[in-house]
């Protein structure tokens, strides 16, 4: 069996530029194109070389040709978002919607996968965490392929958003997307093309786990991953839909097997505030480079950071971000965490309303202009007047929804000589590697 296809969303616009390395063919006029290439968006459609089209596909006519496309806007609502010009490999599909020409790349997943590795991770990463890294991409994206064709054939509409007077509960997953399998930023998994130099380690690290995937017995694993987990990983129905799975449980990221009862909040609050040994618990840059590409690295301050807001300042950005005139605040009032001391359910407490949002990221987009490094935080209130508190500060724990591999704790695990299949047994507890094709 072969690799099978990807579907990739890059970006959506309303004026594209691209040009193509090597011949590609425009499928419906059968006709060979090379270089510089433009295509616009008018009144619903695609305005290209003087036509009007809904759709159009270009297919490479070697495997060594490649596209470029012009400003694509990385890191989307994050602190580091910025614009470049990438390269892909495979076929190029443009489709006009109601929001401008969405760009598809169609790839060999194998293919997808090395260039994935090199977005995600640096190249200079260790070789058994790259292969652990490959693995779990592999398995991810193959699941969501999976889950996308259930939701597909599912006779009740998927719902990921539970909003009543009273609270707003909402995650964020793979079935955003109808038009394509995955999209091309961190919403999905990192994906920019051959922009990232491939190595020859990436390259290997690929092939010498072509085709494995992690299974439960049952089914592929939706294998998740995240910059840090704090110390201790998430369970997956915290974060997304509340439907537990066996291998995206609570982990102790070292090689102690205990830990604490983070879901109740004294010892939530005493875990936070503190910072315990974990594989994730590093500064070392040699180990972090990584994992973290430059724009990542403009911090280290993840597995334990502050941020602090003015009465004025956490007002005006939760109105803006939820949309609800809160007044001013009096309080942020954790209801109920996850395994990693994580957030799930937070009452916003305003001198007009009173409301609680939640999941994770919902907590996360609303409480920063970006994102929070993570909902795993406590709140302390700080110069108080007449009941209204005048400064917050949150101290928080690791990156990212926490759920499945621990990217810095599996680098650190890499340097300390795991293979592969031991830091994912480590995280992935009862999961185990199958050959698919």
């Amino acid at each position: 069996m072969d690799a099978p296809l990807v579907n990739v969303g890059i970006m959506t616009g309303k004026a594209l530029s691209f040009v193509f390395n090597g011949e590609y063919i425009h499928t419906e006029s059968s006709s060979f194109l090379t270089g510089e290439q433009r295509a616009l968006f008018v009144n619903g459609n695609i305005v290209y070389n003087g036509k009007l089209y809904k759709e159009l596909f270009f297919e490479p006519a070697s495997p060594q040709s490649s596209f470029d496309l012009k400003a694509v806007t990385i890191g989307v609502d994050f602190h580091w978002q910025r614009q470049e010009d990438q390269r892909f490999k495979g076929a190029l599909n443009l489709v006009a919607t109601n929001d401008g020409i969405v760009v598809i790349n169609s790839i060999d997943v194998e293919e997808y996968l090395t260039s994935v590795i090199s977005s995600e991770m640096s190249a200079t990463a260790s070789k058994e965490l790259l292969k652990a890294h490959a693995v779990i991409s592999r398995s991810w994206l193959l699941a969501q392929i999976e889950k996308n064709f259930r939701l597909g054939n599912a006779s009740e509409k998927y719902e990921s958003c539970h909003r009543d007077n009273n609270q707003l509960i909402r995650w964020y997953d793979r079935e955003d997307h109808t038009m394509f399998d995955v999209c091309a930023d961190d919403h999905c998994q990192r994906y920019q093309g051959i922009t990232r130099a491939s190595t020859a380690i990436v390259q290997e690290a690929v092939h010498e786990t072509h085709g494995e995937i992690l299974t439960d017995g049952e089914s592929i694993c939706d294998a998740r991953f995240s910059k840090c987990c704090g110390g201790v990983t998430e369970q997956f129905e915290h974060c997304w839909e509340p439907v537990p799975h066996s291998y995206l449980t609570v982990v102790r990221d070292s090689k102690e097997t205990s830990y604490p009862d983070l879901t109740d909040p004294i010892e939530a609050e005493m875990w936070i505030r503190n910072s315990p040994n974990a594989f994730c618990n590093t500064t070392k840059k040699k180990i972090l480079s990584q994992v973290l590409n430059n724009y990542d690295q403009e911090t280290i301050n993840f597995y334990r950071w502050k941020v602090s807001y003015t009465q004025d300042e956490l007002s005006e950005l939760i109105h803006r971000k939820s949309g609800i005139d809160f007044g001013e605040i009096q309080d942020l009032v954790p209801l109920k965490r996850g395994t990693s001391g994580r957030i799930e359910e937070l009452q916003i407490v305003g001198t007009r309303r009173i409301y609680t949002i939640g999941k994770e990221l919902e907590i996360r987009r609303t409480l920063s202009e970006t994102h929070l490094y993570s909902s795993a935080f406590v709140v302390d209130k700080e110069d108080i007047r007449v009941r209204i508190p005048q400064r917050f500060v949150l101290t928080g724990a690791g990156w990212g929804h926490g759920v499945g591999l621990c990217q810095i704790g599996a680098a650190v695990m890499g340097e300390k000589g795991y293979a592969y299949t031991k830091i994912l047994e480590h995280y992935f507890r009862g999961a185990f590697i199958e050959k698919r094709y």
